[in-house]
């Protein structure tokens, strides 16, 4: 699937990429709307139904991914609300296995997220995969999403990477077309970001079902 030859850089996704977006679907599906409904005295079905469009509007924004954001939006502390659910943030499989060997190579891997400094802190956290990381770069710091043609471009001024030698493994169609636009040559898309969900459909995208797939070699 790859050419390991050609690759100096890997920019690795976090949410339903490295780690199972369960966790960032329960917690918006069902958590915040269990919380948003006692606060409100509404019924489950009915805060989803309130909470829906108001989702919708601000997708693929960087107020979408923004903890703060949606603590003022819903008054609700958002980042209390994701430790009652810590329980359910997992690693997807391989994903230690496929970082030491991507390390071990010699070549540099860096994740690179849209999401918030808060979620991101408790995802490492409970995770630790910071410690097999050379780099971890948070879209917060540059004011746009990795949706955004202008991410690349900021992205390139503080990691020195060749946008034809990189890497990007990404769950997110959006961001993988983004980053194809920006030069990218090799991209991957996940073709189960949430293991409790059906195969999505990568469309154009070749896709990895667990990194195991693209292990590099190490000797």
């Amino acid at each position: 699937m790859l050419n390991w030859n050609q690759i100096d850089t890997v920019l690795l996704d976090m949410d339903g990429t490295l780690l199972d977006l369960h966790f960032d679907n329960h917690f918006w599906l069902e958590h915040v709307p269990l919380r948003y409904a006692e606060k409100h005295g509404l019924s489950h079905e009915a805060a989803q139904d309130a909470l829906a469009p108001r989702y919708r509007k601000v997708a693929g924004t960087m107020d979408w991914y923004c903890v703060d954001y949606w603590s003022r939006e819903l008054e609700l502390d958002i980042a209390r609300l994701k430790e009652e659910a810590e329980h359910l943030i997992a690693v997807h499989p391989h994903v230690t296995g496929f970082l030491a060997a991507v390390r071990t190579s010699g070549r540099r891997t860096v994740l690179v997220t849209n999401a918030h400094h808060k979620s991101l802190a408790l995802k490492m956290r409970k995770t630790r995969l910071d410690g097999d990381l050379d780099a971890v770069i948070c879209a917060h710091d540059f004011g746009v999403p990795k949706e955004h043609p202008e991410f690349w471009g900021r992205l390139q001024s503080v990691e020195r990477f060749d946008p034809a030698r990189t890497l990007l493994v990404d769950d997110s169609l959006p961001v993988l077309r983004s980053a194809r636009n920006y030069g990218m040559a090799h991209l991957l898309a996940v073709h189960r970001p949430d293991t409790r969900q059906p195969e999505k459909d990568v469309e154009e995208f070749r896709a990895i079902r667990s990194f195991q797939d693209i292990l590099p070699k190490t000797t």
